[in-house]
């Protein structure tokens, strides 16, 4: 593959929130599959992150998929509807028209689609019985859409039950951390039809889980609350971190 322009869309799972570099900047999957995609072909690629935190699907695809295409990709990996999932009203059929959306949009400008499922925090979050329906409610919807499409890329991370374990996991539960991105970024090679170092699989050192009890509530769960209960979200006043093209040479 000689010409590879790979743009990401989406919330906190694709952004990177959780893989927090020692100078305050997020990685995230996406980051680390870019290079690793420049590494096993063996020269530079197009990479572009248009992803921000606490977007619901639809605003992603409102305000992000357009702007994507416009940079004339080759790929564009979109995930979404993790924020929606955690309202208790929404329909999450609807969410998942928004992968249809981004399916014929993609069609239309010949760009290969790469599709992820968030991986699965069910094991760790207050509510974890009612997060794990309603996150097996929405894959499902979503692989009825892709159902006939073999050249879709499917990365899918929601049935990783290893990835769903508490090592992979930032202090917060809902993102996950290094290890975990590592690992998604793993699945997005190996869907790409590349061999990832052995290592992003099950990385060595896994970190454990941070506050519990009433002190992950305080920290975690309620500034969580306070965003809902004032509407504002954690990408206010954010911009994608890669708006535009960055060149990642292989190593």
């Amino acid at each position: 593959m000689s010409d590879v322009r790979f743009v990401a869309i989406g919330d906190s799972f694709t952004e990177g929130v959780g893989d927090e570099l020692p100078d305050g900047r997020v990685r995230g999957w996406a980051d680390i599959a870019a290079q690793g995609w420049a590494d096993a072909v063996g020269h530079t690629i197009q990479y572009a992150n248009l992803a921000i935190r606490g977007k619901l699907a639809w605003p992603i695809i409102e305000q992000q998929l357009e702007p994507a295409l416009a940079l004339n990709p080759t790929h564009l990996s979109f995930n979404g509807g993790g924020n929606d999932m955690l309202r208790p009203r929404t329909d999450l059929e609807h969410i998942a028209d928004t992968f249809s959306r981004v399916l014929r949009r993609c069609d239309e400008q010949g760009v290969t689609v790469i599709l992820l499922s968030g991986a699965n925090p069910a094991g760790q979050l207050p509510m974890g019985s009612l997060i794990q329906r309603r996150g097996d409610e929405l894959s499902a919807a979503v692989l009825k859409r892709v159902a006939n499409r073999p050249d879709v890329i499917r990365a899918l991370n929601w049935p990783d039950r290893e990835l769903a374990r508490s090592p992979y996991w930032s202090e917060d539960r809902l993102h996950m951390n290094a290890a975990g991105h590592h690992r998604v970024a793993a699945r997005v090679l190996a869907a790409l039809g590349y061999e990832p170092p052995a290592e992003w699989w099950a990385p060595s050192e896994l970190s454990t889980a941070g506050a519990a009890g009433f002190a992950y509530y305080r920290q975690h769960v309620g500034p969580w609350v306070k965003r809902r209960l004032t509407r504002t979200s954690s990408g206010d006043g954010r911009v994608a971190k890669y708006a535009s093209w960055v060149e990642r040479d292989p190593r």
